[in-house]
């Protein structure tokens, strides 16, 4: 029996896609060859990749002005390869620090050149999203995270920018209709709603590469793999080949448009048992909460143990909190079914049917 994935990633994939990724193991397509043993540089697996960037780009609504790349090393790379491309030494970068990895962003950056964080919201342990702030015009260009895993806060609005605009979208990556034409790059790690972890997706305006004006190792220069289609080096073959199929999943459902309404259904759903239950506490600012993580601790620490193996019988799994914030933390990607979210939901109204707190506990939170 499949268990209830709240893995905030690797995360689940929708099951239709783990089937036919398993059988193109054993042979892919009728090729009399796995997937796992095409050359990336045969035909077959030039095909996928040109499918995969073309299903991005129109789920996104992006031209021909844009490419997408699939790199490797995470969202992690990115956060040295962007300003390594793109940010010289006396020039400065604008940036919102907004989490955890939002942070090593900034730190990366400023190895190559140097940062104003325009906008934080660390000193309230990044419990919600910053607001009112500007983007210098000065700035060589402004950098978010849409999405802050840790934490479960997300951008509900983007800032204006009077530069070049870049974000990282890893957890709320193709989960939600945005105007992505608005950006001038896109990074995400695909381990959350694209596919598996492994690989590395960036979409970025074409004419960015014209902006790059310095020597750069080969593998991390985005001149290189737009070049080279993404096959400068050998890729992540099969992880890209879910990513296709993950892909056809999300078109087959009907786009953004439709997985940002299933999204939002099961957000709702559990965050009003947070609310109606003294119980449960958000970590996040309800304006700025997320649809993809849901952060919430216990009024009483004490049960924490106790909830974790009620919903370890129920077949839930992957919600216990990052250390950052303690608690639970409930990762809700698109290919999460709503029902796994109902089972989670009747965990949580049980346990604190039978774990009401008493009104000390409620003002106090021991």
């Amino acid at each position: 029996m499949r268990k209830h994935i709240f893995n905030p990633g690797p995360s689940v994939l929708p099951v239709e896609v783990l089937q036919e990724a398993s059988e193109a193991v054993v042979e892919l397509n009728g090729s009399g060859e796995s997937v796992l043993e095409i050359s990336h540089r045969g035909k077959t697996f030039e095909g996928v990749v040109a499918e995969a960037k073309a299903l991005v780009k129109e789920l996104l609504g992006l031209g021909e002005d844009y490419d997408v790349l699939f790199l490797q090393g995470g969202a992690s790379l990115q956060f040295c390869m962007v300003p390594m491309n793109f940010l010289n030494e006396s020039e400065t970068a604008a940036y919102a620090d907004t989490g955890t990895w939002a942070s090593k962003a900034i730190k990366e950056a400023k190895l190559f050149g140097k940062v104003d964080v325009v906008a934080s919201s660390k000193a309230q342990n990044y419990n919600h999203i910053p607001k009112g702030f500007e983007v210098p015009g000065t700035a060589k260009y402004f950098h978010i995270t849409t999405n802050n895993t840790i934490y479960g806060t997300q951008f509900h609005r983007f800032p204006e920018s009077p530069v070049l605009y870049f974000a990282d979208m890893s957890s709320d990556f193709l989960s939600r209709e945005i105007p992505a034409s608005k950006f001038d790059l896109i990074y995400a790690g695909a381990q959350k709603n694209v596919g598996p972890a492994g690989v590395t997706l960036v979409v970025l305006r074409k004419e960015l590469l014209k902006r790059i004006d310095k020597v750069l190792p080969s593998m991390l220069d985005y001149r290189v793999f737009v070049e080279n289609d993404s096959l400068y080096n050998t890729p992540c073959v099969f992880g890209i080949y879910v990513c296709l199929l993950t892909l056809r999943w999300l078109r087959k459902k009907g786009g953004l448009k439709a997985i940002e309404k299933i999204n939002e259904t099961k957000a709702a759903r559990l965050y009003e048992v947070i609310d109606r239950h003294p119980l449960y506490k958000g970590h996040a600012a309800k304006e700025d909460r997320s649809k993809m993580n849901v952060v919430f601790t216990l009024s009483c620490p004490e049960l924490e143990g106790a909830f974790l193996e009620a919903c370890t019988k129920a077949g839930i799994v992957g919600i216990k909190g990052h250390r950052s914030v303690g608690g639970f933390r409930a990762s809700l990607y698109n290919a999460l079914p709503l029902e796994s979210v109902t089972a989670l939901c009747e965990v949580m109204e049980e346990f604190a049917a039978s774990h009401q707190p008493s009104s000390k506990e409620r003002v106090s939170g021991v």
